[in-house]
This record gives C-alpha cells, sequence and structure tokens, in this order.
C-alpha cells in the first residue's frame, strides 16, 4: 500500500489571523503528528510574489507565519517544514511543466477569469488589463509543489479544488507522454472546518481589514474583540446564537460542552458587553502559552532560519533525485 503523504502550502502575505489558525493552521498541525504518513508544509513565498512585491514586507510575513507554526507547535522533527525558495528544483519543475500545460486550460482558472470579469464590467478595451503572468501561471506553480513530492492528499479550501484538478491534468499529460513519473494528487476538503467571520460580519479575510491577529497583545485582542458588530438587541432577549459573528469565534476554540452551555445562555439572553468580555478572557487564556513562544521565536530569526534551512535539506533529498529523473524523461542528460 502506497504510503499517504500530505502537502499543505502556507502563502506568506500577511500576519496570521485567528480564522488562518482555526481553518488552516490547527488541523495541519494536528495531521503533522500522524505517524501513518509523511507530511511536508511550506512557506510559499513564491506564490506570494503574485500579490506583494514590497521586499520588507514579504521578508517579515515569511518570519511571522514561520513563527507562528512553530509556537503552535508544529513537530519538525515527524514533518518536512521548508521554504518554497529554498528548493531551486521546484521553479525548474514549473518550466518543464509549463510546457506540457495547454493555454486553454489556463484560461479556465477562476482566478484569472475573474480578472478579466472585472475588466469586461468596467469596460476596459483590454481584457487582461493589470494581469500579470504570475497569477495566470499560479497553478502551474502550484502543481509543481505538489508533484515534486510526491503528494497523494492535499488539503484545500473548496475554491483551490480547481488547481488540484489542473494539477492532475497536467500531471497525467506528462505521465501519457513520458511514462509513470508523477503521482496524481486527491484534494481533501473539509466543509467542518470553521470559517470564522471577521469583525464585520463577514468572512475573516485581510482583504477586508477585518481581522483578529493570532498573537494580538492583550490590550489590542480586547479592542479589537470590543468592535465586534453585534445587533442593537437587550441584555434581557433572547438571541440568535447561530447568526452570531462572537459565538461562531468562541465555539471554534471551545469544547462542545462549553458551547452548548453558552448556547443555552443565549436563549435566555446575554448582554453583548459580558459575552465580548468572556470571548476576551476565553481567547487570551487559550493563546497565552503560544504568543509567549511566539514573542520569543519572532525575537530569534536566525533560531527559525535554521529550522527552515534544516527542512530545505530534508525536503531536497526527495526533489534532487526526483527531478533528475524527470530531466532524464524528456532527455535532458548527458549525451557523451
Amino acid at each position: 500500500m502506497q504510503q499517504e503523504i500530505i502537502l499543505t502550502g502556507i502563502t506568506t502575505t500577511g500576519t496570521p489571523h485567528i480564522g488562518n489558525y482555526v481553518g488552516a493552521i490547527r488541523p495541519a498541525i494536528a495531521g503533522s503528528r500522524n505517524p501513518a504518513a509523511r507530511t511536508f508544509y511550506f512557506l510559499a513565498d513564491y506564490h506570494a510574489l503574485v500579490k506583494c512585491h514590497d521586499p520588507r514586507v514579504l521578508r517579515q510575513s515569511t518570519l511571522e507565519v514561520a513563527a507562528a507554526w512553530l509556537a503552535l507547535g508544529l513537530d519538525t522533527e515527524a514533518s518536512i517544514f521548508y521554504r518554497q525558495t529554498d528548493i531551486p528544483e521546484i521553479p525548474e519543475l514549473t518550466w518543464i511543466l509549463t510546457c506540457m500545460t495547454a493555454k486553454g486550460l489556463m484560461n479556465r482558472a477562476h482566478a484569472y477569469k475573474a480578472a478579466t470579469q472585472e475588466n469586461e464590467a468596467a469596460r476596459s478595451q483590454d481584457p487582461d488589463k493589470g494581469i500579470g503572468m504570475g497569477l495566470y501561471c499560479y497553478p502551474i506553480l502550484m502543481a509543481a509543489d505538489i508533484l515534486m513530492f510526491k503528494a497523494n492528499r492535499v488539503p484545500v479550501g473548496r475554491d483551490q479544488v480547481q488547481h488540484l484538478e489542473m494539477a492532475r491534468d497536467i500531471a497525467g499529460r506528462f505521465n501519457h507522454l513520458y511514462g509513470e513519473h508523477f503521482v496524481l494528487p486527491e484534494a481533501q476538503v473539509d466543509d467542518k472546518t470553521a470559517v470564522l467571520q471577521g469583525l464585520d460580519g463577514r468572512k475573516m479575510s485581510k482583504s477586508y481589514n477585518n481581522t483578529i491577529p493570532l498573537f494580538a497583545p492583550e490590550n489590542r485582542l480586547r479592542k479589537l474583540i470590543m468592535k465586534i458588530t453585534t445587533t442593537s438587541q437587550g441584555p434581557d432577549e433572547p438571541k440568535d446564537a447561530a447568526a452570531c459573528t462572537l459565538f461562531q469565534i468562541y465555539q471554534a476554540f471551545a469544547t462542545p460542552s462549553e458551547t452548548e452551555a453558552l448556547r443555552a445562555r443565549y436563549a435566555s439572553g446575554i448582554a453583548w458587553s459580558e459575552m465580548k468580555q468572556m470571548l476576551f478572557e476565553y481567547l487570551n487564556e487559550h493563546l497565552a502559552d503560544a504568543r509567549k513562544r511566539y514573542g520569543e521565536l519572532i525575537q530569534d530569526p536566525a533560531h527559525i532560519e535554521n529550522v527552515l534551512r534544516e527542512g530545505a535539506r530534508k525536503a531536497r533529498t526527495f526533489s534532487v533525485p526526483f527531478l533528475k529523473q524527470i530531466r532524464e524523461a524528456i532527455g535532458v542528460q548527458s549525451i557523451g
């Protein structure tokens, strides 16, 4: 039976927030402790270049994202944790796969289609106005990330399923031309994973500027929670827990029994000020140890750099021989 190989990428485009933790970081770290699987986790800093062109922001985000994963308990002995840009075989494989990829396949990518539709809606004469090749070719780089390490299971959000299907298409075409070299990956979509609402009730997202940073200091954490949008209902009125951002965030961290007890409080009436204070105290206690560790790691970037370089060394024990195999398959080899 083929060993399960799980791969997850983390884009370095900003400070991690509690929505990132609940939706991606927490389940991935739990998966890193699975002894039956080989797990790869990487900082997708080449992907970040699609949107981020400020070198200071990219460097700081790389530091913060790496520190967050380490502070939250990623087991770097049991899993392989690396920076994408430390694996030179990935961009080389990306070019090889680009030569295998039909332009029409990339034309159908959701992100590219959305960008062209925005231009058309704005009545631009050029449907490709402002669209870079990074956005257009993003799915091929993602395919290289996955195929390089023969990942057969890739946890993704539903919006990324199309990219996994494209990776399978690209791998299948290569295998048809050159023999069975690539494993066709399967997308793992967990619809039970919480998608948290932000300060304004919309999905928590950096693009909406409505996030709660995962390791915000106590005073800032409290201020942000106090800003969360609520209804005008009075303290004693019964409230709908399912429709409340405060309750949703609490539920994502609390035990089932704690959640049900709070749901009963909502049904009998709870003041918003009391609920906000309760949520602050609960999150503050829940994140205290990891926040302390995160602060220590941020002050020791050399340690994080060493962890990433060791992860890259381990990753390249797979990528170097595999790329050699791919080069030979396509005819790039010694002729003497």
